[in-house]
């Protein structure tokens, strides 16, 4: 037998015994039971720097409210923001938003069936792209996320790509994927690879005894990494200011929101609390604290209760501020701070997702 055949046999096994694993041990997970491109492609952007967990509840209240691509483009901004709120990087929400827009106005609704068409649309990169032409249309392009990056270094026993440059061995990882990916099943083959980066060949104490890699892998595990950018500590304070209220005849509560301005970079047009002018709160007035995790900054954060009447004196001059029902509230676009907050302070109702998902009128003054 040539050096050709043995290379074809051994990459024939290589697919089996991955497959055959996926087969096995796969996690039932929501998108996998689809092959429609809308889902599946909201499903990758939802999964984009967010844990699956987290994306599991909100990718069903999210379909349940927009069902169909036209529906989404369809929709107010804010509406699709509120549905997004606690998954973080808002801007994927919004290229998801315009994106559904730009494919109703140019090719009928339809997204397109091929990666090098897809790549086209604005917010799809090379990875999403080739997520959705695999799982959905069957072609055979490989997917190249972080997770299949570290199976890949650590069977061949590359080095890690850095997170600049590196650019020739981020070229020979996609070029050993595509020699790889399985052209009978592209997409089972995709999304058993990233699922074995995620579940087995994890970045730290890999279970190599488990993977059906480890007979082809080089250093079973130990191989350089990338280390994790340091992450950074800031303290900030913000009012959770509340006041009784008699709409419509009825009594309840309300708190106070701030919508952040359209002209920032980070979050603009979302939901917030107000700040506070003194990051140090006295004890006495100490509702609860929280660390929240934004990009690469921990934010370590105080939140005290503010009665309406100080609430100018207490805190900073921001946005738009309105005072809105916890219903109104979980219907908004809300920050992911500020819907923890909340949240933490049982001031949201329980089903929040329903309401965020239409099945409660909201009318936000």
């Amino acid at each position: 037998m040539g050096w050709m055949e043995q290379q074809l046999d051994w990459i024939e096994g290589l697919r089996w015994r991955l497959l055959d694993w996926y087969g096995q041990h796969q996690r039932d997970l929501p998108w996998r039971h689809s092959r429609d491109p809308y889902s599946i492609w909201v499903s990758e952007i939802m999964l984009q720097q967010t844990r699956v967990a987290a994306v599991v509840e909100r990718y069903e209240a999210f379909l349940s409210r927009f069902p169909t691509l036209q529906a989404l483009a369809a929709a107010p901004e804010q509406d699709v923001l509120a549905l997004w709120s606690g998954l973080g990087y808002y801007r994927r929400a919004r290229m998801l938003h315009k994106a559904a827009q730009f494919v109703v106005e140019n090719h009928a609704g339809r997204l397109p069936a091929t990666a090098a068409d897809l790549r086209l649309l604005p917010g799809i990169g090379a990875y999403t792209a080739a997520a959705i032409a695999s799982i959905a249309h069957g072609q055979r392009v490989a997917v190249v996320d972080g997770n299949v990056e570290r199976v890949l270094c650590r069977m061949y026993g590359w080095d890690a790509p850095a997170r600049t440059g590196q650019a020739a061995l981020r070229r020979a990882l996609q070029q050993e994927a595509d020699r790889l990916v399985d052209p009978r099943r592209p997409g089972d083959f995709n999304q058993a690879i990233m699922e074995l980066g995620a579940t087995v060949c994890t970045p730290r104490n890999p279970r190599c005894l488990a993977c059906p890699f480890a007979p082809d892998c080089r250093t079973r595990g130990e191989h350089k990494t990338v280390p994790r950018a340091r992450m950074l500590s800031e303290e900030i304070a913000c009012a959770l200011a509340l006041r009784e209220s008699t709409p419509s005849g009825l009594s309840g509560r309300e708190v106070l929101l701030e919508q952040r301005p359209a002209e920032l970079t980070v979050m603009p047009g979302l939901w917030q609390l107000p700040a506070l002018r003194e990051v140090d709160v006295p004890d006495a007035e100490l509702r609860m604290t929280v660390r929240h995790a934004i990009m690469q900054t921990n934010y370590y954060v105080r939140v005290r209760t503010v009665p309406e009447q100080e609430v100018d004196a207490l805190t900073v001059p921001g946005g738009k501020r309105c005072w809105v029902s916890p219903v109104q509230a979980a219907g908004m676009a809300l920050t992911g701070l500020a819907r923890k907050v909340l949240n933490r302070a049982r001031l949201l109702p329980t089903a929040h997702l329903q309401v965020i998902a239409g099945q409660v009128d909201l009318e936000v003054s």
